[in-house]
């Protein structure tokens, strides 16, 4: 289905950035306002942010939970040290995400194929393929004239090694190439632009223990994960270039095994992108008036100085570059709540909440789902339920992942 879908998202930037230039810090408010001294939503921006789309529906159905849930093919995406904990040789998932069915559309998607193999008893080794089209695109001029079509389409490839570092400890490094092409060729306001390519790479941390809980036998995790830590980008011959999404989480799990048939699970995570927070080019004074920030632009180049921070110094300074302050920082972070159930290791029913500030972005949605295993496959499916009026992609969409045990397979036909 052809659709006009990144005219669309060009509009939408092009309102925020407006938003953000017309508005100006309120330090008394703590936050960004427009002319009536209503709060704006002042939410960080990255470029290829299909990066930090979840991508499989276990997590799907637990509020986007992940870091330290137990152990499968997906834990690429969220923290690779899990996979140093695996009990099986080998195993392979392929998750389809359907991409705004809510709007009609039939050709947007996300597809994620992932898989690890153990190599001995202390290292794992893990791949991952994530790719995501936006359709087939009509482009347009701003006259509305076409200049013809286009398939939008991202990449990611990554590989991941993870080792125990102790018999409750491990560790994971992922390194990733990724690849984005939204408009090549096409032209806008006499720029040229082209597609982009960066590479990144995740750092983890696991910590997993037996414990006794209640008088049950239980399992407790701790998981960190730094990603995304990468090159910037640009689309053009700009030498101004965007962030990826890094991102780090902290986030823990515990499991409680009531009998060989009975099993429930609740965890948290907690996450913030760690890249420069927006800075607004006007402040209000203590009289009132409104003058330019002196933080926004300290060189005099018309060109934000949060957005000319090299990697590394973006990176270490997001947690202290918000100009509201401790207060926004915190409202930086986002939350997922998550639980998941087990009956015989066959059937699984799954529920969370995530939360995100409304200043930061205002995704805030209810999840469900179910797994079924048996034998060598495991499907796995999850539904978004919307709790306020901002639209989510995945609002009212059914996502599907199906994992493959190739250790059952092999013990089957031996």
């Amino acid at each position: 289905m052809k659709q006009n879908i990144l005219y669309i998202l060009l509009i939408l930037g092009f309102c925020l950035t407006t938003n953000q230039a017309n508005a100006q810090f309120d330090p008394i408010k703590g936050c960004v306002v427009d002319a009536n001294g209503n709060c704006l939503p002042n939410t960080i921006l990255s470029a290829m942010p299909f990066l930090r789309i979840i991508p499989d529906a276990r997590a799907g159905a637990m509020g986007d939970l992940g870091l330290a849930t137990s152990v499968d093919p997906n834990a690429m995406h969220f923290n690779s040290s899990k996979l140093a904990f695996v009990d099986n040789n080998i195993g392979l998932s392929a998750t389809y995400t359907p991409w705004l069915r809510d709007l009609g559309l039939t050709d947007v998607y996300l597809t994620y194929l992932t898989g690890y193999k153990r190599i001995d008893k202390l290292s794992t080794v893990g791949f991952g393929l994530r790719f995501f089209s936006l359709g087939e695109i009509n482009f347009t001029d701003d006259q509305g004239n076409s200049q013809g079509t286009g398939r939008p389409r991202e990449l990611e490839v990554s590989l991941a090694y993870a080792r125990k570092l102790g018999e409750n400890f491990s560790a994971g490094l992922t390194a990733k190439y990724i690849y984005s092409n939204l408009a090549s060729g096409q032209e806008v306001a006499g720029i040229l632009i082209s597609s982009a390519n960066a590479f990144a790479a995740d750092i983890s941390l696991t910590y997993k223990k037996d414990v006794n809980l209640g008088g049950y036998d239980s399992e407790w995790t701790i998981g960190y994960a730094l990603t995304n830590v990468g090159t910037k980008v640009t689309y053009t011959q700009s030498t101004t270039k965007d962030f990826l999404p890094m991102n780090m989480g902290l986030g823990t799990a515990i499991k409680m095994n009531f009998d060989d048939y009975n099993s429930i699970s609740f965890g948290l995570d907690i996450n913030k992108l760690v890249i420069p927070s927006p800075i607004s080019s006007t402040r209000i004074t203590e009289t009132g008036e409104i003058v330019p920030n002196e933080d926004y632009d300290a060189n005099n180049n018309d060109i934000g100085d949060y957005r000319e921070k090299s990697m590394f110094s973006g990176l270490i300074g997001s947690f202290g570059d918000a100009q509201g302050g401790a207060s926004e920082e915190f409202k930086e972070l986002n939350y997922s709540f998550g639980a998941e159930y087990w009956y015989d290791n066959q059937f699984a029913v799954r529920a969370g909440y995530y939360f995100e500030h409304p200043e930061k972005g205002d995704r805030n949605f209810l999840t469900v789902g179910v797994g079924l295993k048996y034998n060598v496959f495991g499907l796995n499916l999850s539904y978004l339920v919307p709790t306020n009026n901002r639209r989510n992609p995945l609002d009212n969409t059914l996502r599907f992942t199906l994992n493959f045990d190739l250790d059952a397979y092999q013990n089957r036909n031996n």
